[in-house]
């Protein structure tokens, strides 16, 4: 039985500067101190000097109210990468996977971590198609395929979620830590949902917002949303004992 006892937050960043002190004074302002364990910004060599002045900034104010905010430069190369970098080095019982552009809206963590409390053993992970839920300055092209890929990935696997591929979700990180990741780019946010569910993991949505990055570009390209396919045919038949890095392993 898995306790929720606080969160490791992970943030890949790279291009971010006040979106990314904005996300996490909302965390520091309407979370409770000892929910938060610890908040990870994960950077790379392509992290511009003016992020990384940002996180500084950022991580002097986590320290006023007890909660470090730690640099991790990430080993795995991209976007998912970094998550997974995150992951390996979470030192909470639960991680929650976000961003610091503000798409994912730093309002939710509040109820990411009420959730977590409340399911401890299970997932959380939010949704822009929930009542409650939306979208602000999508690309209407992307729109359309992520509401046909949604309707698509969830009649593919049985399950009633609306939004799998959002990067926006929380899982105890003995969890993540125990399953046998691939995808290093954006593919492995959909991956981080299928697999627990390949698993038997309950997962729970809560409605989100999300808006348009008001700064930097975004890494997630229209070409790569189809690419999202390939780990949803190769999870969906893959042998279970395969899923597990611990199983796999031995």
């Amino acid at each position: 039985m898995q306790n929720f006892e606080n969160v490791s937050i992970i943030l890949p960043t790279l291009n971010e500067t006040f979106s990314f002190v904005e996300t996490v004074n909302i965390i520091l302002d309407e979370c409770e101190t000892k929910d938060i364990g610890e908040i990870i910004a994960v950077v790379c060599d392509r992290t511009t000097p003016e992020s990384l002045e940002s996180i500084h900034r950022a991580a002097a104010a986590a320290k006023e109210k007890g909660i470090p905010l730690n640099i991790l430069y990430q080993t795995l190369p991209f976007a998912g990468g970094a998550v997974r970098d995150g992951i390996t080095a979470a030192k909470s019982s639960h991680t929650l996977m976000m961003a610091p552009d503000l798409e994912t809206d730093p309002h939710a963590v509040k109820d990411f971590i009420k959730m977590g409390k409340q399911f401890p053993n299970d997932m959380i992970t939010a949704s822009r198609w929930l009542n409650g839920g939306s979208f602000h300055g999508y690309n209407p092209v992307k729109f359309v395929l992520n509401w046909i890929f949604q309707k698509m990935f969830a009649t593919f696997y049985g399950v009633r979620l609306t939004d799998m591929t959002f990067a926006y979700r929380l899982a105890p990180t003995e969890l993540l830590r125990s399953v046998n990741w691939e995808e290093l780019k954006h593919p492995l946010f959909l991956e981080t949902c299928l697999k627990p569910i390949r698993l038997g993991v309950k997962i729970h949505e809560i409605p989100s917002v999300w808006a348009a990055r008001k700064e930097g570009t975004s890494q997630n390209s229209l070409i790569q949303t189809f690419k999202y396919l390939k780990i949803a045919f190769k999870v969906k038949f893959e042998r279970k004992e395969d899923l597990l890095l611990q199983r796999k392993e031995k």
